[in-house]
């Protein structure tokens, strides 16, 4: 991860790293006198380098003005081990599985949004997929370090796993047999599934799903991107989960 604004950012957000490589002779501005701050809090080792060497390291056309984070590689989970970690937890699992999302920034929006309404774990399928890379890791905003995510190496099949244990699988599909706002499987284990924007759900994938679940929205919008259609299904989920909290007996 190379350029001032994104390595400062990323210490902010608390992306693991391993190194912060400064250019001898750097001009040390607010930014990098925080970076040096930030590092220094978290014993992040830090080196200097010449600019060739950053060079580099930022490969043809990288842009480092003079600043390098190292990350290491990202863990991914198992997804059998993300479902059942939510039911150890005596939790109804909300999963979310991703079917051909290959921009990494929808993908930490994904995972922001997941964290932030409850949901136990992202899936991702081996290929065809965006990465937890920095660029997701920038735009989870830290939500990456706290929930898992999950490789799967056949989502179809991890689907089908996942139903013979009760989850029900929720396709989100602009042409939807359900409503959202209709959705009634709310308060059972799910796991929501979202398409890419441009070819949507996979065929394999769709014929593994429950139901398909469609958003309303205004005519004049032809459609919503995977991250905004995945954040707004997980609110209604979240929503209609803690209504039923509160009628419950003795809440």
């Amino acid at each position: 991860m190379t350029g001032r604004n994104s390595v400062l950012e990323a210490l902010r957000t608390r992306i693991p790293a391993i190194a912060l490589y400064i250019a001898q002779r750097v001009e040390m501005d607010d930014r990098v006198k925080e970076m040096l701050s930030i590092a220094s809090h978290r014993e992040i080792p830090v080196l200097e380098v010449t600019r060739p060497e950053l060079d580099r390291m930022a490969g043809i056309g990288g842009v480092h003005q003079g600043i390098a984070l190292k990350v290491p590689p990202y863990e991914y989970a198992h997804p059998q081990d993300v479902l059942e970690e939510a039911l150890a937890d005596g939790e109804t699992p909300l999963l979310v599985a991703l079917d051909g999302v290959t921009d990494p920034r929808n993908l930490g929006a994904i995972i922001r949004s997941a964290a932030a309404f409850g949901a136990h774990g992202v899936i991702l399928p081996q290929r065809r997929s965006a990465s937890v890379n920095s660029a997701a890791w920038k735009t989870s905003a830290g939500a990456a370090a706290r929930l898992p995510v999950a490789l799967a190496a056949n989502l179809t099949s991890t689907l089908k796993e996942f139903k013979k244990q009760g989850v029900f699988v929720l396709g989100l599909d602009g042409g939807g047999d359900v409503s959202l706002p209709e959705l009634t499987l709310a308060d059972r284990p799910v796991v929501i599934v979202c398409g890419s924007e441009g070819k949507g759900l996979s065929r394999l994938v769709t014929e593994t799903c429950d139901q398909i679940v469609s958003i309303p929205i205004s005519a004049a919008t032809e459609s919503l991107n995977a991250g905004i259609a995945t954040s707004v299904a997980l609110y209604q989920v979240a929503t209609m989960r803690a209504a039923d909290a509160a009628q419950a007996p003795g809440a």
